[in-house]
């Protein structure tokens, strides 16, 4: 069996979310004494932990065949790393700030002093807006950058904005990206590593999909069927059997997760009775 190598976030926001799901997809990713390697022969991988910077350069030279890192850090670094899947959590926005009314738009900064921890990415962002201006990178807290007198404007993760209010910046434009985990592979895979990867592909996205839906188990009688399964349309059809109460049938579907509540409310109130909601684990579909 070929085995791929995968680099895994070894710390910050993505680190604990990225080890979850991928332990919910049946890999062993678990570090007793935080090992920055971890052979999971049943499976066919070696999972190595890095900085979560640092994963799509090595991905995109091809030292590693995937990894899990966030559209911001796969953007910036420019290595040729092809995005896969989404992953749905790390979500982040990138906006341009400065003092406030100095800047309406993108276009303001023609000529202006950007400060930003990610230049790879603003600076495209301004190529594809045919700006012109100077980025000053920085490794972080670049909100105090204006105030200091390195900047003119910053381009920033902005998630409740207190952060820049208390430098005295406000955001403006359109957000420069919308970021949150994703998983990545090296672009000049072999067919039987494609196949692979492929395979990890199908096994996160079946946890994923399974994190937003529930099994939902009833009773009622079959006169209202019907109007019962109506409500629990399923993805392909619920699933009917006869009970041996005469007159009733025994019902299993798939509901969205945050309706199921209220689908146990409307069954209630169409006859059904003995309504189960169970959580799954993965799945494909």
């Amino acid at each position: 069996m070929t085995t791929l190598r995968i680099a895994v976030p070894n710390k910050g926001s993505l680190s604990v979310p990225s080890e979850q799901l991928l332990s919910a997809a049946g890999y062993q990713v678990h570090r007793a004494n935080r090992e920055l390697m971890i052979d999971d022969t049943r499976n066919g991988v070696a999972f190595f932990f890095l900085r979560p910077r640092d994963i799509a350069l090595y991905v995109g030279s091809g030292t590693l065949d995937a990894g899990i890192t966030g559209r911001d850090l796969l953007i910036d670094a420019d290595t040729g790393a092809e995005e896969v899947m989404e992953l749905g959590y790390s979500a982040s926005t990138f906006r341009f700030a400065a003092r406030p009314d100095e800047m309406r738009a993108v276009e303001d900064l023609r000529g202006k002093r950007v400060a930003t921890s990610y230049p790879g990415l603003v600076g495209q962002y301004l190529a594809r807006h045919g700006v012109e201006a100077r980025l000053v990178r920085l490794d972080g807290a670049v909100e105090t950058s204006v105030q200091l007198g390195i900047a003119d404007a910053v381009a920033d993760v902005v998630e409740t904005g207190t952060s820049l209010r208390n430098s005295g910046l406000a955001v403006f434009g359109d957000p420069i990206l919308r970021s949150q985990a994703v998983l990545v592979r090296r672009p000049d895979l072999d067919e039987t590593a494609a196949n692979a990867i492929e395979r990890v592909h199908r096994r996160l996205k079946g946890v994923l999909i399974a994190r937003q839906y529930v099994m939902i188990d009833f009773d009622c009688p079959a006169d209202v069927r019907e109007a019962a399964c109506a409500l629990t349309p399923g993805i392909e059809s619920p699933t009917v059997s006869p009970l041996a109460r005469e007159g009733w049938v025994a019902v299993r579907s798939l509901v969205p997760r945050d309706r199921a509540p209220l689908v146990m409310d409307e069954l209630w109130d169409v006859g059904a009775r003995a309504i189960l909601v169970t959580p799954l684990e993965s799945s494909r579909i």
